[in-house]
């Protein structure tokens, strides 16, 4: 099974969409970092990762972060490997103490915010000194929920997208540049 799906996500790259290459994401997350950088240089930040898909963003905004920061991570989950949303799963929830601490969260993508607007539901009741939320994309539609977005990479269109930590069936989160499923591919998905 598993060799049958590595070659169905190889035929799912040959034939997706290129949405952003990776030109355009590494200009979005160098202008993201400087962002952060002039928000939260001087307030010693807690950066939380949203692990699976929040992984490489938190990755490639990191080195260019000139400032000391403590990191943690969360794990939500509601597509679990899967290309539609379920219920939210808790998987890991952080161990240490988040009051009067000043924390960012990084994710990978703002779908319909159900999973980003828990993770900083679980922030807001450990009574942080301040809270931000950063995503390197948000879809363009306007279902779900849309909690507060303090830096934001880059807008996709309303598909199915990989790339830059998201996966297609837990494969392509590697990409450096973001994809959607050919149109016809996001019939079947």
């Amino acid at each position: 099974m598993t060799s049958n799906m590595r070659q169905h996500a190889i035929e799912v790259l040959s034939s997706a969409e290129l949405i952003h290459d990776e030109a355009a994401v590494r200009a979005a997350v160098q202008a993201m970092a400087q962002s952060i950088q002039a928000d939260l240089a001087d307030s010693d930040p807690i950066i939380v990762c949203a692990m699976n898909g929040g992984l490489v963003p938190v990755a490639m905004l990191m080195p260019h972060l000139r400032f000391p920061f403590r990191i943690d991570y969360v794990h939500a989950s509601r597509y679990r490997e899967k290309t539609r949303g379920e219920d939210l799963v808790w998987q890991r929830e952080p161990e240490r103490s988040f009051e009067g601490e000043h924390v960012l969260v990084i994710d990978d993508i703002l779908d319909e915010g159900y999973t980003l607007e828990s993770i900083l539901g679980y922030f807001q009741a450990h009574e942080t000194a301040s809270l931000r939320a950063a995503v390197l994309v948000e879809k363009e539609h306007d279902r779900g929920v849309r909690p507060q977005i303090d830096y934001l990479g880059l807008k996709v269109p309303d598909r199915y997208v990989f790339g830059c930590g998201m996966d297609y069936k837990g494969y392509w989160r590697n990409l450096p540049s973001i994809h959607a499923l050919a149109e016809d591919a996001e019939e079947s998905h």
